[in-house]
Parts: structure tokens; C-alpha cells; sequence
């Protein structure tokens, strides 16, 4: 079984992938279409034939754009599912967020919306809504910082590992399609104001970190509980100690 990950350059992609490979199955990692790092910004029929020639399962892990380019990132999605219809795939996997289905700003409409042109597809799919990752808190330090001070919103989190993701993706990917949605998210809770600090100390960065509740995140205006999971939620072994812990030294790292 042939199995394709559409990613835009991203680690998400390559653990992905190589977990796929670990379950025996053959992987193809190819960027999004619509991302930065696609040969294209709708790839044609027949790009994407060729890409989809054999495939079995398709997993979609792309991250939503910004606002003013989520028409064309929608637009390729769309084509991807077409050309993935035509070529007879028979699973489409989609990595999302936590609180895609109630945040009304920011990036998550774009989100809700691509869940909802798979569901509409008419392929067997299945959607994996993740919490913050752990490797993704600098990211939203650096989207949150204004004259070195870091500005969050009083939110809730639950982070979790990348490569708990990852695994549970690829064994998503090569198991029967749920036709619905499965969240996951890390063992223990914190305020966003706390992990986003306590990433900054461990890469030895003294930003300083601060509550308000004016503050978007992602261009979204958050209630407390918005990034939370629900009450069934895969939830991952992997602390965030024990991440910080097996991370390198920030001066030993390439």
C-alpha cells in the first residue's frame, strides 16, 4: 500500500512518514499544494495524477495559512481531493487543531472549513485535531512578541509531542478510515503564559512573558478553555519535562 504526505516542509511530515514506513508500508513525502514550497500553487491534473499514481491513502498535514490566503489555500485543497477521487484513494487523513470547531477568528476557520470539504468529499477520511505541539511554543512566543515582551491571552493548554503526533497520525494512516474526528493532546495542563516561559528559559532567551486577555493568539480572541480537548481525547504519555529533557543543548544543535 502506497501512502502520500502532503506537508509543507515541515518535521510533522518527515516523523510522519517515517513512522508510515515503520508499519511497512511505502511513503512519498510532497509539499502541500497551496504552501510556500510547492512547485506551484495548484499543481496541475496532471502533477497530481502522477503524484497520486498507486496511492492508497493520502494524509493531509499542511497548516492553515494566513487569513488573506486562506481562498487559495482552500481552492488547492479542493483540487487535491479531486485528483485523489479520481485516482482512487481510498483513505484522506487531515491533521487539524483543537478548537477548529468553536474558534471563530484567527487561523481556525480555515481549519473548519478544510474538515468540512473532506467530510463533504465523499472519500472515507479521517480528522486528527492536535493540541499546541511542544516544538511549536517559540513559534507562538515569536507571533505574540511586541518590544520583547511577549503578550498571550489567559488560556488553558494542554501541549504535546510532536512525535506523539506523529505516530498517532501514521497509525491512523494505515488503519481504518474513522469518518469523524479523533483529538489528542498531552498529559498535563498548563496556563499558555507558563509553557511559553518555560520554553524560552530552556533555550536560555529571556523575553518576558505576559498575561492579557486583549491578546490574540494566531489572530484569534480566546476563551479560557478554547485550546483544551474534549473529554475524548487520545491523550499521549510524553511530559513536557521529559521533552525538555531529551531535547540538546541549544549551543549543540545544528
Amino acid at each position: 500500500m502506497k501512502v502520500v504526505v502532503f506537508d509543507d516542509d515541515g518535521l510533522m511530515g518527515v516523523e510522519t512518514a517515517l513512522w508510515v514506513q515503520d508499519h511497512g508500508y511505502e511513503v512519498r513525502l510532497v509539499p502541500a499544494p497551496g504552501g510556500p514550497h510547492s512547485p506551484a500553487p495548484t499543481p496541475t491534473s496532471d502533477e497530481m495524477a502522477e503524484t497520486l499514481d498507486g496511492c492508497a491513502v493520502m494524509v493531509h498535514l499542511a497548516p492553515a495559512p494566513a487569513p488573506r490566503h486562506t481562498l487559495s489555500w482552500l481552492r488547492a485543497t479542493g483540487e487535491l481531493l479531486r485528483a485523489g477521487a479520481a485516482a482512487g484513494v481510498r483513505h484522506h487523513v487531515c491533521l487539524s487543531a483543537v478548537g477548529a470547531d468553536r474558534i471563530t477568528g484567527g487561523v481556525f476557520p480555515a481549519l473548519k472549513a478544510r474538515e468540512a470539504l473532506l467530510q463533504r468529499s465523499g472519500t472515507p477520511y479521517s480528522v486528527l485535531r492536535a493540541t499546541q505541539t511542544y516544538e511549536a511554543a517559540e513559534d507562538i512566543a515569536d507571533a505574540g512578541t511586541e518590544d520583547w515582551i511577549v503578550w498571550v491571552p489567559p488560556a488553558e493548554v494542554r501541549p504535546v509531542s510532536l512525535t506523539d503526533v506523529a505516530i498517532l497520525l501514521a497509525h491512523t494512516a494505515v488503519s481504518r478510515p474513522l469518518h469523524g474526528v479523533l483529538e489528542i493532546a498531552g498529559p498535563e495542563q498548563f496556563g499558555l503564559d507558563a509553557f511559553v516561559r518555560t520554553a524560552l528559559r530552556a533555550e536560555t532567551e529571556y523575553r518576558r512573558v505576559r498575561t492579557d486577555p486583549r491578546s490574540p493568539f494566531y489572530g484569534a480572541r480566546l476563551r479560557l478553555l478554547d485550546l483544551l480537548p474534549g473529554a475524548g481525547a487520545r491523550i499521549a504519555r510524553t511530559t513536557y519535562r521529559e521533552w525538555l529533557t531529551g531535547r540538546p543543548a541549544p549551543d549543540t544543535r545544528p
